[in-house]
């Protein structure tokens, strides 16, 4: 991956507070100028205004024609003094004296507006080109006042660039301020700067060793409060990475640990087709290392090709298959029963296919066996059969005459019948209850359920206690019922046996008997495997078994289920069953309530 390229957060931060120094203070320097340049033009104005009204007071007396050499030496003289040119005229605009000029070659000023608003008893101010002095000229001009009447005009003026010259000065002098304001504010905000970062540097060299996984180490920061609560989360965040890192390799190692100890073979495919997961029954059936697959395609791992098509064929359903797949290991061959899904990404795509393998090999082979049990009944029930008929055939014949002979036979056909008695009665026992044929032979008669349910609890502990299993009873005490306390008994012993086989270890199996609708209801909860829903409908089916390899112990009669089901009609009630796959099953029995 390309390196990003950056610079250090000093870099970023210190031209930018420089630059803004700049400006604040080209800002400032321009306000400061402007306010400057007008205050400097206002005392400009002032001074030659008092100026002006100082000569107008001195010559208030002796503004007349014939005191014209006298007040012309005085403009000489007060204009070299005060560096300020005065020019002295009568109303009618007859200049009188003149610091610069000889009053009597110089023209009438009568029209110059200066004058004029003098001439009305008001300041004139003017500025511009003086045609004798020929450049640019302030000028200001007051009235003489003398016996209530305007008797002349006194008006001073000032050299535009003798003015603009010292407000020239006074800029550099503040420019240079100016300047030497932004050097020193500027390696301040250096400083600033690298305080600034300092704390943050700090935090991206420890982010830098939780990023090699140093996760236990913790920020020590000082410095703003900003700073201090960023070094805070950063720890806060280590310390939940490290415990989250923690958990995910706890359920790791928990997760290799289910699998390791799954008597089911799994199989975890990429989209790629190589090997993600395999657990150790998986690779005892297939004969491999489970060490040296992980990363490896399939086909070099697995060496079966009719397994290898059902792997195929996993990854590209949208549902899970089933197929059953015949393996050769050595001389022995293995009835495998695989079952294939695709996994899906968060998008809901195609990321692999898992498969899993569980071994009907033993249970195809108690199949068998069960096969042959009922030959075997068959045989028992055929061998009576066959003596009596024999026995018959010869009394038939004449035996009947002989007394001796046809007691011996008789008895003998007694034995017979009684062995065939037992042999049908132990068979039968479950078809009459199934049938529904000796309802009416068993008595129902008021009892608590509670005492009934806790009979069944007890006759389980032993059982629960050695697979690890809790029983938890949850029980209303007042609940009646008719029953017929044994058979009840023995059908809710055959469901909490069922809900303790089905169970995994330190799980809780709760029965639970309450009042809904009027009846009485008892609930068997396990938190077992779960059945799927293609097989409710058959599960109490006589012989029915779930065959999905989740039974703790192989073989049983299957007749548990079929056994309750009929129990519970006799108590003129009805069973049900709600299950989830993988998180367990619930067994509902409801029965009618003493009135």
């Amino acid at each position: 991956m390309e390196k990003m390229r950056s610079r250090r957060l000093l870099w970023q931060i210190y031209p930018l507070l420089v630059l803004a120094i700049i400006l604040a203070v080209v800002a400032i320097g321009w306000y400061f100028s402007t306010v400057l340049k007008q205050f400097h033009d206002q005392d400009s104005v002032e001074s030659l205004r008092a100026r002006a009204e100082l000569i107008a007071l001195q010559i208030r007396e002796h503004l007349e024609p014939s005191q014209q050499e006298f007040i012309n030496d005085l403009c000489r003289q007060a204009g070299v003094r005060t560096e300020t040119r005065i020019t002295i005229m009568l109303p009618s605009g007859e200049v009188l004296g003149d610091t610069r000029e000889d009053p009597k070659r110089m023209e009438n000023h009568g029209s110059r507006p200066e004058v004029l608003a003098a001439l009305e008893g008001g300041v004139g101010k003017s500025q511009r080109f003086s045609r004798t002095l020929q450049k640019d000229m302030m000028y200001l001009a007051v009235p003489v006042i003398a016996d209530s009447r305007i008797s002349g005009v006194v008006r001073t003026a000032m050299a535009v660039d003798e003015v603009n010259s010292r407000l020239v000065a006074l800029r550099k002098q503040l420019a240079v301020g100016g300047v030497v304001a932004i050097v020193l504010v500027s390696i301040l905000s250096l400083f600033i700067s690298r305080r600034i970062t300092r704390p943050l540097e700090q935090i991206k060299q420890e982010a830098e060793r939780y990023a090699s996984g140093q996760l236990d180490h913790r920020l020590r920061i000082s410095g703003s409060s900003e700073i201090v609560a960023l070094g805070q989360t950063m720890n806060e965040m280590a310390a939940q990475l490290n415990e989250r890192i923690s958990t995910i390799d706890k359920q790791r190692r928990e997760q290799d640990a289910v699998l390791s100890s799954m008597v089911e073979g799994v199989i975890a495919i990429d989209s790629r087709q190589n090997v993600l997961r395999m657990n150790p029954a998986a690779a005892h059936l297939l004969e491999i290392d489970p060490d040296n697959v992980v990363g490896r395609p399939v086909q070099e791992v697995v060496r079966k090709a009719e397994l290898l098509s059902f792997i195929t064929a996993a990854m590209d359903s949208e549902r899970t298959i089933e197929k059953d797949v015949l393996l050769f290991r050595g001389e022995e061959e293995l009835c495998l029963q695989a079952h294939g899904t695709m996994l899906r990404g968060m998008g809901e795509e195609s990321i692999g296919a898992l498969v899993v393998f569980n071994d009907l090999t033993r249970q195809r082979r108690l199949e068998t066996m069960r096969r042959d049990f009922v030959a075997n009944v068959s045989h028992e029930l055929k061998t009576p059969i066959t003596a009596i008929k024999g026995f018959v055939e010869t009394l038939l014949d004449g035996a009947l005459d002989s007394r001796d002979e046809s007691e011996q036979f008789l008895k003998i056909v007694e034995r017979q019948v009684e062995r065939l008695s037992v042999i049908i009665e132990d068979l039968m026992s479950l078809s009459r209850i199934e049938q529904g044929e000796e309802h009416e032979r068993f008595d129902l008669e008021p009892e608590k359920l509670a005492e009934v349910i806790s009979e069944s609890v007890n006759d389980c502990t032993v059982l629960a206690e050695g697979l690890g299993i809790t029983l938890k009873q949850e029980l209303d005490q007042d609940l009646t019922s008719p029953l017929n306390a044994p058979l009840l008994e023995q059908a809710l012993t055959n469901l909490l046996e069922n809900a303790i086989k089905y169970s995994s270890t330190d799980s809780t199996v709760t029965i639970r008997c309450y009042e809904e609708d009027g009846r009485a209801i008892v609930r068997v909860c396990d938190e077992g495997c779960g059945i799927e829903a293609e097989h409710l409908p058959r599960l109490f089916e006589r012989f029915y078994r779930v065959d999905k390899a989740r039974s703790r112990q192989a073989g049983g009669s299957g007749l548990g289920l079929a056994i309750v089901k009929h129990i519970v009609q006799i108590h003129h009630g009805r069973v049900e069953v709600e299950s989830t796959p993988g998180k367990g099953s619930d067994f509902i029995i409801s029965l009618p309530l003493v009135s």
